[in-house]
């Protein structure tokens, strides 16, 4: 059992808060042990000096005493179970919190290569592993230990020579589990691997069920996903299948050694060399050893469980954030004035090492200014986003807000001062006033209303049945592309930080809906530090500057009148665009 408990060892740590509850669990679970290994005696006194002694004081004696352990024993089994089932699901509420508030502070990249399905699982299923070790299997291990240990020591003191036979067929009882336990292990792990390929299956097509309907994939999909659920089943029979041997082959060795003692014991009672009393009490410790070895058996397949959801809980607790605040951070000044400054900055994104997204990039914006960044898809205008929210740090360069490093400052204070509004809005699965109260969740109602007329959203937001508590949906189904949008840009509205970034913020706004953001967007820009990122030249016509990206390098600077004269890409960009228009 080492290797299994040396993978949920770690986890374990989460029952120090709880140490006088496990204190009552293990005094309980002592008792209980301590009485049933009693009633073997009180069988032995029954028989031996009640029934072949023929004495109905001394019978009605031990039989009082046989059913006061029953009592305690009872008791005893009460207090364990509920304790116990109580840690258990204490202990997964707290790695559950743990686990989420762990993955809160990993970056987006982690996530880029962590599939949303998995982690789910993980989250989910495998926390059930651990409540199902902690809450039941681990104290049955224990419990089924000590009997184990209580029932052999009274075996010798009943008879050594069936003692000494029986300890000569533990041999045949540990075998198997040694032999089984390690391939358990590893089809645990696997089967688990497999629930959460299915979870991911699931999550990607129910949020993507428009698409799927709208191309006629079903069937596509239903073929895959059987395909899947085949998989998962195969593997999760071949750990039943060995399971199943290994429980029956512990269960055979080990009541076939007990007939074999009762065999022997019989021959020795009928030659004198032990009483009556004496082999009911052997057969009763007996079968009490071979009960909890037959237990252990089965305990061992939920540890090796256990041990798979363990180590992929643990692969996410390990994980290090590759963005950590300094151990003395800069403040950063107050009030936030919004000098934004990228100088000499290279990067290259972690999955792509060999193509620099932005190199050699120098850009300074002045408080208040707006600045649109334009360029082909895939020139490093988002990556600019990226690094001033400090997702990644730069290999080489220096970004700075208002003089301090952004690598010297802590990244929770820094985000603190940035707006930003993405090309792809995302809406929670809740009411109007708490999407858009998101990023200042102690805003009161008027605020959020206030916010909402500047967004010109309030029109729409009082059409729908609840107003402002209106549930939206997953990913916000309920609302149209551009009411997402306008949500969102309410969001930054209330929000109130001095650097606002927007990310192709009105992509999804039909013209009447772009004229009225336009006019929003304005006002929210006013006396802020404002960068934009857009393939729509006619939005950004009236920045204070246009900075033209290409290839993760500037290659132009101006305003849309000199860039046109200056007939280079943004003037190629501004024909192919106002051309097809």
């Amino acid at each position: 059992m080492p290797t299994s408990l040396g993978a949920v060892l770690p986890l374990l740590a989460l029952l120090r808060p709880y140490r006088r509850r496990v204190a009552l669990a293990a005094l309980a679970l002592i008792v209980a042990a301590g009485a049933m290994l009693a009633l073997g005696q009180g069988l032995r006194a029954v028989i031996d000096r009640g029934f072949l002694a023929a004495d109905p004081q001394w019978l009605d004696r031990s039989l009082a005493a046989t059913a006061g352990l029953i009592v305690v024993l009872a008791v005893a089994t009460h207090v364990r179970f509920y304790n116990v089932s109580w840690l258990g699901e204490r202990v997964t509420a707290d790695l559950r919190q743990r686990v989420f508030e762990h993955l809160l502070v990993l970056p987006p990249s982690w996530f880029e290569a962590a599939r949303t399905g998995e982690v789910i699982s993980r989250l989910t299923a495998d926390t059930a592993q651990i409540e199902s070790v902690i809450g039941s299997s681990l104290s049955i291990a224990l419990r089924n230990t000590l009997l184990l240990a209580g029932g052999m020591a009274m075996m010798f003191t009943t008879s050594l020579k069936l003692s000494l036979l029986t300890l000569a067929g533990v041999p045949l009882v540990v075998a198997p589990i040694v032999l089984f336990g390690r391939r358990l292990r590893r089809l645990a792990r696997a089967s688990q691997d497999r629930v959460a390929d299915l979870g991911s299956r699931i999550d990607e097509t129910m949020h993507e069920i428009r698409t799927v309907q709208a191309y006629v994939h079903e069937d596509a999909d239903r073929v895959d996903f059987a395909t899947l659920i085949a998989r998962s089943f195969d593997t999760a029979r071949e750990r039943v299948r060995t399971r199943a041997w290994l429980v029956a082959a512990v269960m055979l060795l080990v009541f076939g050694a007990i007939a074999f003692i009762l065999w022997i014991g019989g021959h020795d009672v009928l030659a004198g060399a032990l009483t009556a009393g004496q082999l009911s009490a052997f057969v009763f410790y007996a079968a009490l050893v071979a009960g909890s070895v037959g237990a252990l058996s089965e305990v061992w397949g939920d540890l090796q469980r256990a041990a798979g959801a363990s180590e992929r809980l643990l692969e996410i607790l390990q994980a290090q954030p590759g963005i950590a605040p300094p151990a003395r951070p800069r403040a950063l000044p107050e009030p936030v004035r919004g000098d934004v400054r990228l100088e000499a900055v290279t990067f290259h994104y972690p999955t792509r090492p060999d193509t620099p997204a932005l190199a050699d990039f120098s850009l300074a914006v002045a408080p208040g200014e707006t600045v649109a960044l334009v360029g082909p898809s895939g020139s490093g205008k988002t990556t600019v986003f990226q690094l001033l929210l400090r997702f990644y740090d730069p290999d080489r360069g220096v970004l700075s807000l208002d003089g301090v490093p952004l690598a010297e400052a802590d990244p929770r204070a820094l985000r603190r001062h940035i707006a930003l509004v993405p090309q792809d809005p995302v809406i929670f699965a809740a009411s109007v006033t708490d999407n858009v109260r998101y990023g200042r969740p102690d805003a009161s109602v008027a605020e959020v209303r206030a916010a909402c007329e500047a967004a010109w959203a309030d029109e729409f937001v009082r059409t729908l049945p609840q107003g402002y508590d209106t549930d939206l949906g997953e990913r916000g189904v309920k609302l149209s592309g551009g009411q997402r949008q306008r949500i969102a840009i309410a969001r930054a509205v209330l929000a109130d930080r001095p650097v606002l970034l927007l990310d192709e913020a009105t992509s999804a706004l039909d013209a009447e809906s772009e004229r009225m953001v336009q006019a929003a967007l304005a006002r929210l820009m006013h006396r802020r530090t404002t960068l934009v990122i857009a393939h729509r030249l006619a939005t950004v016509q009236k920045a204070d500057r246009i900075v033209v990206v290409s290839a993760g390098r500037i290659v132009e600077t101006g305003t849309h009148a000199t860039l046109l004269h200056a007939d280079g890409l943004y003037a190629h960009l501004a024909r192919l665009q106002f051309a097809a228009s």
